[in-house]
């Protein structure tokens, strides 16, 4: 880590020189580059520096200790250095936190799939309450949430519904909640009491730029149909609906909740994007993992992840091995960073060890 530390303080002051030079001042792209670089380097710096610091601090006090005859003053120095140590420790916890191999995909917005599973009308509704729970959640944080494509049921339940989650760090938050969502629970129709079990399936998808990724128009058959649902006279009459399918992959997307057919296609092209993104980066993890026993986990959806258990008022993380009876509150949005932060340590923990990047299973 140490070593690390002093190639990044070597590079922050080179950065440093580049952006006094006059010739990098002139170039506005390369100076707002330089100067982004320099500022992330800077979080890594300043509580490196402080470290140093307190570490001569802390020699120097044992040097005095080593040679102090005045009883007084040696009690003074023992008690600081017993605060050094503490804020030492805290530092060089934070350093590696740091020091954490970041994903690209982190500041990305998000692409959120939500899809009824296992268990017919009672699956249905609890998607519908996954749904408000990231909603709400994103409201908690101040995102932008927008739903693209929606199927939805009687009873107030979703056959499955798409949305674009905007914001800071989005990726970051919700990565961990891609797989299969466990509901345990009396059905308000069981005359005879019994728990049901059903499923529901989310899938979080970085979004993808159309730098990111190239659609070739070559590789996509696009049909037009007429819209369901609500819309009056709009949707029996006009064909506005738009599916796409990608021949190369067999991933087929749809929209048809815009009136027109062009923003349904930008529509359903943004969210084609993000599949194949995801398709991509699965791969390169597969390449990258080749050699290992264990490969790195994508979060596939036939992965069982967390449990919700009514009868109990509990929710389980079977990942991480996390239980908390606190279902209101983390169906309301508010208590899911609760589980979030737990899974973020987990992955931070097994990086900083050498391991794969999926939580560990309980």
């Amino acid at each position: 880590m140490w070593s690390k530390l002093e190639e990044i303080e070597k590079k922050h002051a080179e950065l440093e020189n580049e952006l006094a030079d006059p010739q990098v001042i002139k170039n506005r792209e390369l100076f707002v580059k330089k100067s982004k670089e320099f500022a992330e380097l800077n979080e890594v710096i300043v509580p490196y520096r402080k470290y140093l610091k307190l570490k001569d601090e802390h020699e120097t006090n044992m040097a005095e200790l080593e040679r102090g005859d005045d009883d007084e003053l040696l009690e003074m120095l023992r008690e600081d250095n017993l605060r050094l140590a503490g804020e030492l420790e805290r530092i060089e916890a934070d350093l590696k936190v740091l020091l954490t191999p970041t994903d690209p995909n982190d500041k990305k917005d998000v692409i959120i799939e939500i899809r009824a599973g296992a268990g017919g009308d009672e699956a249905s509704l609890f998607a519908a309450e996954l749904f408000r729970m990231y909603q709400r959640y994103s409201e908690i944080k101040g995102w932008r949430f927008k739903v693209l494509e929606a199927s939805e049921i009687g009873l107030g339940g979703i056959k499955e519904v798409t949305s674009e989650i905007i914001g800071r760090n989005v990726y970051r938050f919700l990565r961990f909640e891609s797989g299969v969502h466990r509901v345990q629970r009396v059905p308000t129709t069981e005359s005879q009491g019994r728990i049901h079990t059903s499923t529901v399936t989310v899938a979080v998808l970085p979004a993808a730029e159309d730098v990111d990724i190239e659609v070739n128009e070559k590789d996509l058959k696009i049909d037009t149909y007429r819209a369901s649902g609500a819309g009056g006279q709009h949707v029996n009459k006009t064909s506005s609906a738009i599916r796409i399918t990608h021949i190369p992959t067999g991933v087929v997307v749809s929209c048809q909740d815009e009136r027109s057919q062009l923003q349904n296609k930008e529509k359903a092209l943004k969210i084609l994007r993000s599949h194949l993104y995801k398709i991509e980066q699965e791969r390169l993890a597969r390449e990258r993992a080749a050699d290992r026993k264990e490969q790195i986990g994508t979060g596939e959806r036939s992965e069982k992840i967390r449990t919700y258990n009514f009868p109990q008022n509990r929710v389980t993380d079977h990942r991480i091995g996390l239980t908390q009876h606190n279902l209101t509150q983390m169906l309301s949005g508010e208590a899911l960073e609760t589980i979030i932060e737990p899974l973020q340590q987990d992955y931070q923990a097994r990086m900083l060890s050498g391991k794969n990047d999926r939580p560990s299973s309980a």
